[in-house]
C-alpha cells in the first residue's frame, strides 16, 4: 500500500504509548487496520512531559514495532496530548456585520470567533481546539448556521481547549527526537470521543469519563456539541497504590487484585471492594461537582460512557449510576470499525480515533497549534545549522 494512503495515530499516555496505522480499502473505500505498536511510556507524570528524551525513546520503540509489517518508515502522524495540562474555558465575542446589506459571511464568522479568543487569558497556554457553542443575531438565539442570514450584530459563545505551552513544545521536541512530524496535535478526549460516541448520544446529552492511569478526563456533549472538558489529577493507579498499601503487596500484584484476577486468602473481597469504592468515590465526587458547576448534574439523558484502563474494574457501572444519578455503561470493549477491524481494549480508543482523523470536521484543529509546530521545527533547524562544520 502506498505511503500516501496511510494514516498514523500516536497516543502518548502516562503509562503506555500506542501507535495505530490505518489504510484505505480500495474495494469499498473504507478504513482498514494495517499495524499497531506499543511501548511503556517513560518520562511522563500526570500527562506532563518530565523528560523529552525518555518520551521520544518510548515513541520510537512503539513506532518501530508498528513499522514491522509495513515495510517502510513512519515519518508523520496525528498525535494526542492529554493530562492535567489540558483545560477548557468559554469566552464570548461579538462583531458588527461588515456588508452593507447586512448579510453574514464567512468573514464575519471568522472575525467573531477571533474576537472571542481575544477575550481569553492564555498566559503560558496555547489554544488547540475551538468549538462554537451558540450564536446570537441581534440578541436572539440562533439554532442553525448564521451564514447567509441578515442582521446587525453577531455574537458567539466559544469553547476553547487549551494546554500549557511548555508541555506542547516538549511534546513536539520529543517527537522530533523520534523523527516523527506531527501533522496535528489533538486533545486525547476529542480523539477518544470521535470513535466511541455516536451522534444520538452526543445530541441527547452525555458525558465521556475516561479513567486513565494517573488522570481522569470528563467530556460533556449536548446538541451534538462539546460543551465542557475537564481533567482530574487522579486515576486508576491511585486505586492500585491503595491496595498495595492496604495489603502490603507489590504494585504488580495489587493491579491483579484490583482487576479481580487474584482474590481470596489474604485478599478478602469485602476489604478489596471497600478500598476500590473509596477511591472511585473520590473520582466520581470530582465528576459530580463538575457537572454541578456546568448545571448538568442529573441532566444527561444518554448518561455516562466509561472508558480507559479503569473501566475494567468490576461494578464500576453500578457505582457511577449511584453517585452521579445518571445512566452509565462501559464503552464497548469489543468495537468493530466498518466491519473490518476490532478494538478489544478500551485503552486503545484514543489511538484509533487519531488514526481515523482525516477530516477537520471530525478533528477540529487550531492554527495556533500548527504555528507552534512550525516554531519548534524552525528552532531545531537553526540548532542543526549551528552544529554543521
Amino acid at each position: 500500500m502506498s505511503k500516501n494512503n496511510i494514516n498514523v495515530g500516536i497516543d502518548i499516555g502516562t503509562h503506555t504509548t500506542k501507535v495505530v496505522v490505518t489504510g484505505v480499502n480500495k474495494e469499498n473505500n473504507s478504513p482498514c487496520l494495517l499495524a499497531t505498536g506499543f511501548a511503556e511510556t517513560n518520562g511522563m507524570r500526570l500527562g506532563y512531559i518530565t523528560n523529552t528524551d525518555l518520551v521520544g525513546e518510548s515513541v520510537r520503540k512503539a513506532v518501530t514495532q508498528a513499522e514491522g509489517p509495513l515495510g517502510f518508515k513512519i515519518r508523520k502522524a496525528y498525535v494526542s496530548i492529554g493530562g492535567i495540562s489540558l483545560s477548557s474555558c468559554i469566552a464570548t465575542g461579538s462583531v458588527i456585520i461588515s456588508k452593507a446589506d447586512q448579510e453574514i459571511t464567512s468573514l464575519d464568522i471568522s472575525k467573531v470567533l477571533a474576537n472571542s479568543e481575544e477575550a481569553l487569558d492564555v498566559t503560558n497556554k496555547k489554544v488547540i481546539h475551538s468549538f462554537p457553542i451558540s450564536y446570537k443575531l441581534d440578541g436572539k438565539e440562533l439554532y442553525g448556521r448564521p451564514d447567509g442570514m441578515h442582521g446587525i450584530k453577531l455574537e458567539v459563545r466559544t469553547l476553547f481547549i487549551t494546554c500549557l505551552k511548555q508541555n506542547l513544545e516538549d511534546l513536539i521536541t520529543a517527537l522530533a527526537f523520534a523523527n516523527i512530524e506531527a501533522i496535528d496535535v489533538i486533545a486525547s478526549p476529542i480523539a477518544c470521543s470521535s470513535i466511541l460516541l455516536n451522534t444520538k448520544q452526543k445530541t441527547a446529552g452525555c458525558a465521556l469519563l475516561d479513567i486513565g492511569a494517573e488522570t481522569v478526563s470528563m467530556s460533556v456533549f449536548e446538541n451534538n456539541l462539546l460543551i465542557s472538558s475537564q481533567i482530574f489529577p487522579i486515576g486508576s493507579m491511585d486505586i492500585t497504590k491503595d491496595i498495595a498499601l492496604g495489603f502490603k503487596i507489590s504494585l504488580e500484584e495489587a493491579e491483579s487484585v484490583k482487576l479481580g484476577s487474584v482474590l481470596g486468602g489474604d485478599y478478602p473481597k469485602k476489604k478489596v471492594d471497600e478500598i476500590i469504592e473509596a477511591r472511585l468515590g473520590d473520582i466520581f465526587e470530582l465528576a459530580e461537582n463538575h457537572l454541578k458547576r456546568i448545571k448538568r448534574s442529573g441532566l444527561l439523558p444518554a448518561g455516562v460512557i466509561i472508558t480507559g484502563g479503569g473501566a475494567n474494574i468490576a461494578r464500576i457501572e453500578e457505582l457511577v449510576k449511584k453517585q452521579l444519578n445518571l445512566p452509565a455503561k462501559v464503552g464497548p470493549i469489543d468495537t468493530t470499525i466498518n466491519n473490518k477491524f476490532k478494538i478489544k481494549d478500551s485503552s486503545w480508543y484514543t489511538a484509533y480515533g487519531l488514526a481515523l482523523s482525516t477530516t477537520p470536521q471530525n478533528m477540529p484543529s487550531s492554527n495556533t497549534t500548527r504555528e507552534n509546530i512550525k516554531e519548534v521545527k524552525t528552532f531545531f533547524k537553526s540548532i542543526f545549522k549551528q552544529l554543521l562544520p
